[in-house]
């Protein structure tokens, strides 16, 4: 994934730090006076991001971080989730769609049927298939966990 674009960005200080992965969740009110906002809101809303670099050891002073923030690249940073099998192929790119998950789920397998920061009809590229997961009340429904990279 050295190849992937990145973006130059600020971050928390406490988030300053290689392989470090974050959701982006927009600007806030106190951002609306400072000078590097338009660096900072370079970030898709909602989508996670994971830090590859940090530029330099500037604190820079900020209005919602504490301790300041630092600049960073960061890439977009892959999403775990279930998919229907037939749409499970290493490499391919596909449009994202949640699959019909039973009611009653663990924390664990819920996160996968519904992942935070992909949406439906988003297209998505297929990294890694990870193995099968069998919902109780379908058994005809396949679905493979997978990493997939928006």
């Amino acid at each position: 994934m050295e190849d992937m674009d990145t973006t130059i960005t600020l971050i928390g200080t406490r988030l300053a730090k290689e392989g470090v992965e974050f959701f982006f969740d927009g600007d806030t009110p106190e951002c609306e006076q400072c000078k590097l906002k338009n660096t900072c809101m370079s970030l898709e809303k909602g989508k996670k991001y994971r830090v590859v670099k940090v530029r330099n050891n500037t604190l820079h002073e900020c209005f919602v971080h504490d301790k300041g923030a630092m600049v960073v690249d960061v890439v977009k940073a892959p999403i775990f989730a279930l998919l229907d099998s037939k749409k499970a192929i290493e490499g391919s790119k596909i449009r994202y769609q949640a699959p019909k998950c039973d009611e009653k789920l663990d924390a664990e397998t819920y996160e996968l049927c519904y992942p935070k920061g992909l949406r439906n009809g988003e297209r998505c590229t297929v990294l890694k298939v990870m193995g099968t997961v069998e919902m109780e009340a379908d058994p005809s429904i396949t679905l493979k966990k997978v990493e997939l990279l928006p």
